[in-house]
């Protein structure tokens, strides 16, 4: 029976995806100790820290799905950590090899690793997932470099803009964290191995204890880090981090997007689908679900962050408690941002897309969003100040009357004196108030920073 959404069969595939839980489940999570585990006794063997023979025979026996889970779940329960009751089982299937399982190791020291190999592999997921929703909104922004719509400030109309310019604007963000991403994944993902206190004492003073690091790193493909870092958890911490600033992003794409779906906007819709979205009691509604649930993640990963920030605080050389709080964040994190993606990607891979609904909104204020166009039109004529003043004193009227701004310029001696009655009405046209806004889109468009890393 589930109790949270992240298990409840009602709610987990609005909350995560099937491929980022399989990376964070019961099952993973035991494969990749057992891989750490296998990884640990070649590279000590390499070193001649332990037997060749007992090497191969770890390697060779230890199998986690012969695994008891419910002998597990008690030891781990009572122990308090699952790698002591994992380690015990495997060392049953090991024989006399056996006694040379987790030699030197740590509890830490495989949680820890077997944790950053799942993040390596939920970083995976999110960066595919991520370069999907770049392109889209890459495709997005190139188709709508020209259409025309309403800038806001404040909730109110400020200046013309295109569509494209504001898909772009959420595109440039997402293409810099994909350079985070790149770069996270270079420094963060980290081997441990540093026994009881992080020293590696267990494998006494000589060389060969930081050659079984650096070994067990090339094994699993991990950095081998220049100390242990069982208290120092920044790399874990800027990998939250970055997740949630992701989610943050997706966060206000989503929320623009909600607004553009209201009725008063109509400028957007989120992709149809029978019942999608519908009230039990209104039958007209069309609720923008998907945007929503993008929003709700990016709130549920600020607490996430904020929560993996005061777990880095921890005491001496290993923490007390602090430690315990990641077990719960990370795996979560990664679950609410992977549904943030695909739902943030559904959405805008059918989006509607009301463009005659953005230029009639452009009109909605009789011309007030080009207030500023006549103002610097006039300014060198006039000097800014008595610009303002006078395109100001129009807008007033314009608003107290109901009458649209070029009317009540054209009824302003001092504009049609300095602008004549041709060009206040050049000025009353929003295309040609666009700025760089055509430049800077098509830069975001054709710059395509790589997600990957090599």
């Amino acid at each position: 029976m589930s109790s949270t959404v992240f298990d409840s069969a009602l709610f987990r595939n609005m909350y995560g995806t099937p491929h980022m839980r399989a990376v964070f489940s019961d099952d993973t999570y035991l494969e990749t100790i057992v891989r750490v585990e296998t990884a640990l006794a070649r590279a000590q063997a390499g070193v001649g820290i332990i037997p060749q023979d007992a090497a191969a025979a770890i390697a060779a026996r230890c199998d986690p799905a012969r695994l008891d889970r419910e002998r597990l779940r008690r030891d781990t329960d009572n122990v308090g950590y699952p790698v002591l009751p994992v380690v015990t089982q495997l060392a049953e299937q090991c024989g006399d090899a056996g006694g040379y399982l987790h030699w030197g190791a740590t509890t830490q020291d495989i949680m820890d690793t077997t944790t950053v190999l799942q993040c390596a592999h939920g970083l995976d997921l999110i960066t595919y997932g991520l370069d999907r929703l770049r392109e889209r909104l890459r495709h997005l922004a190139a188709e709508h470099t020209d259409t025309v719509t309403a800038g806001r400030t404040h909730l109110q109309h400020a200046l013309p803009i295109t569509f494209g310019y504001r898909v772009a604007v959420w595109l440039s963000a997402l293409d810099r964290h994909a350079e985070r991403l790149h770069e996270v994944r270079r420094r963060d993902l980290m081997v441990q191995f540093g026994g009881a206190a992080g020293t590696l004492a267990s494998l006494g003073p000589g060389p060969e204890a930081l050659k079984v690091r650096a070994g067990l790193a090339a094994e699993l493909g991990l950095r081998d880090p220049e100390i242990t870092w069982h208290v120092a958890r920044d790399g874990l911490t800027a990998i939250v981090q970055l997740l949630a600033a992701v989610g943050a992003s997706l966060g206000k794409i989503g929320t623009d997007l909600a607004l553009m779906c209201s009725t008063e906007f109509g400028e957007l819709a989120e992709p149809y689908a029978e019942g999608r979205g519908a009230s039990s009691t209104m039958p007209q509604k069309r609720n923008p679900i998907s945007s929503e649930l993008v929003i709700a993640c990016a709130k549920l990963l600020r607490d996430k962050a904020s929560a993996m920030l005061d777990a880095s605080v921890q005491d001496f050389e290993r923490a007390t408690g602090p430690w315990h709080v990641e077990w719960a964040v990370i795996p979560e994190t990664f679950l609410l941002l992977s549904s943030s993606l695909g739902q943030a990607t559904h959405t805008l891979a059918n989006l509607r897309i009301d463009t005659t609904r953005m230029r009639d909104n452009l009109g909605l204020t009789g011309g007030l969003v080009l207030a500023e166009a006549v103002m610097m039109a006039l300014a060198p004529r006039t000097g800014r100040q008595r610009a303002h003043h006078l395109v100001y004193a129009a807008c007033t009227r314009a608003i107290e009357t109901g009458t649209d701004l070029t009317a009540q310029l054209l009824k302003t001696p001092d504009i049609t004196a300095s602008l004549g009655e041709h060009r206040i009405r050049e000025l009353s046209d929003p295309s040609a108030y666009l700025g760089s806004a055509r430049t800077m889109t098509q830069s975001v468009v054709t710059n395509r920073p790589a997600c990957r890393s090599a």
